[in-house]
């Protein structure tokens, strides 16, 4: 969350989707009834080191550490909320004080606090418990809203991927070395993510149809949803057809592999440093893209998602239910979760970040990637269009270390390298072997020192017959 941004929601003050806690030395007691609500309703932002008023009066410093622990734990805790979410507490300073801000996502389900359903209205939140009619609705306006919820009674675990089950709980651990999924049995697993509901109006209970997307074998896919499909297509050559295809039917985890097998086999990966840290600007975008394509769509349409890889261009078509019409603002939108019980088991996995942060990350590295900026159509179909050439003009705004050399990857990683020890520009022009001096200096050498990736021995003299580069 942007501090300035921050700021804004708090000079606004609370509401249906803002509540404040001053939490100043330990968690309000009711702040588990405003998180319950939140999740009950549409969702919304909570604030630890506020007042009602809005006054900012901060988190003791010495207090923050078990603030965020005792939430987090709390959180975990079916006596405490359940089902159980995983919610990420940051830590933001304003004024010279720190506050906790906590997203809350709208779930897909029903969710009771200390046993009791807590609903948002206005800026308050109302125990609807004993009133049959509020919980009623509640329960109909979620599985209404959201097919992911739909429980197949009849599906047993033998028809999931026992290898899947498996690696969800090792990339969990890997994102957080004590989760609770590493110590959970199959069953368990599910109930925690989500995964396996029972219906209170009719009794039914089983796994829903986001545990079988997510972890079921193709045969009871189909059985329960026929039309599940997504096609990765390559079309630079045959324009009429394709030059490529993946028709994928498995479920998600399996889905995500190929399609990023696909990226991988038909884009190019391009050099980049972020601080001191290469990274594969190629996957920061595509891991984004493909997590929003298979996540954020309304399964319950027969519409097939598609990834087309085209001469200039990324196009992914997804079905939406709609919240909205036009084209997306990334520094300028509201979120809504498609599929929050998906969503969050991605997120558990690592394989996405914060509600909202993939189509910002999108944005982002596409700059820096080809030049261009991104497209994010919301309608019926949604859309994202990631451009793949660099637009004239926009190679300034660009890292230079990157978009400014001819070479291989590895090629400049072994300039580098060479250049721990300060070299002339003769050293190491002689060892790029390259003889055009023009070419080297404003192509190669000049990018790299403009990216911060090469320094100056004399800064002050740069034309100095002395001078020498170093890494």
């Amino acid at each position: 969350m942007k501090i300035e941004s921050l700021k804004e929601m708090i000079s606004g003050g609370e509401s249906i989707t803002v509540e404040f806690k001053q939490s100043k030395t330990k968690l309000n007691r009711d702040v588990f009834e405003s998180v319950c609500a939140f999740l009950n309703r549409n969702g919304g932002h909570l604030i630890l080191g506020v007042a009602d008023n809005g006054g900012i009066v901060g988190i003791e410093r010495l207090a923050i550490e078990k603030i965020k622990m005792d939430f987090v734990t709390s959180m975990n805790n079916p006596l405490k909320i359940s089902p159980t979410v995983y919610l990420s507490v940051e830590e933001v300073e304003i004024e010279g004080k720190i506050i906790l801000y906590i997203l809350v996502p709208e779930s897909s389900q029903v969710h009771r606090c200390n046993g009791k359903i807590f609903d948002r209205n206005e800026d308050g939140d109302i125990n609807i418990t004993d009133n049959t009619n509020l919980v009623s609705d509640l329960y109909i306006r979620k599985q209404r809203n959201y097919t992911e919820n739909l429980i197949f009674p009849f599906a047993e675990l033998s028809e999931l991927k026992a290898e899947l089950l498996v690696k969800a709980r090792k990339m969990a651990a890997n994102e957080r070395s004590d989760h609770p999924w590493k110590s959970m049995n199959d069953l368990e697993l599910l109930k925690s993510a989500g995964l396996y509901l029972k219906d209170r109006q009719s009794g039914k209970e089983g796994i829903t149809l986001g545990g079988i997307l997510i972890f079921g074998n193709e045969e009871l896919i189909h059985a329960a949803l026929p039309h599940h499909r997504t096609d990765a297509i390559l079309r630079k050559v045959n324009l009429d057809r394709y030059d490529d295809r993946d028709d994928i039917r498995v479920n998600l985890l399996e889905s995500y592999e190929r399609l990023m097998q696909f990226i991988t086999k038909h884009l190019n990966d391009t050099f980049y440093l972020e601080g001191d840290r290469r990274i594969s600007l190629r996957d920061k975008i595509f891991r984004e893209v493909v997590s929003n394509l298979l996540i954020h769509r309304e399964f319950a349409n027969p519409f097939p998602a598609k990834l087309i890889i085209e001469k200039d261009r990324v196009v992914t078509e997804n079905s939406n239910k709609s919240h909205g019409n036009g084209v997306i603002d990334p520094e300028n939108f509201s979120p809504f979760p498609k599929n929050p019980t998906i969503a969050r088991f991605f997120k558990e996995i690592g394989l996405v970040d914060e509600l909202g942060s993939g189509v910002r990350n999108i944005y982002k590295y596409n700059k820096i990637y080809s030049g261009a900026e991104p497209v994010f159509m919301e309608a019926d179909v949604f859309r994202t269009i990631i451009p793949l050439t660099m637009q004239a003009g926009d190679q300034a705004t660009t890292q230079a270390t990157t978009q400014a050399t001819t070479q291989a990857d590895e090629e400049i990683l072994k300039l580098l390298e060479f250049c721990v020890v300060p070299r002339t520009r003769s050293e190491i022009q002689e060892f790029m072997k390259l003889s055009n001096r023009e070419h080297f200096r404003k192509n190669i050498l000049n990018p790299l020192i403009k990216g911060g990736l090469l320094k100056l021995t004399l800064p002050d003299k740069p034309t100095s017959p002395k001078q020498k580069y170093y890494a």
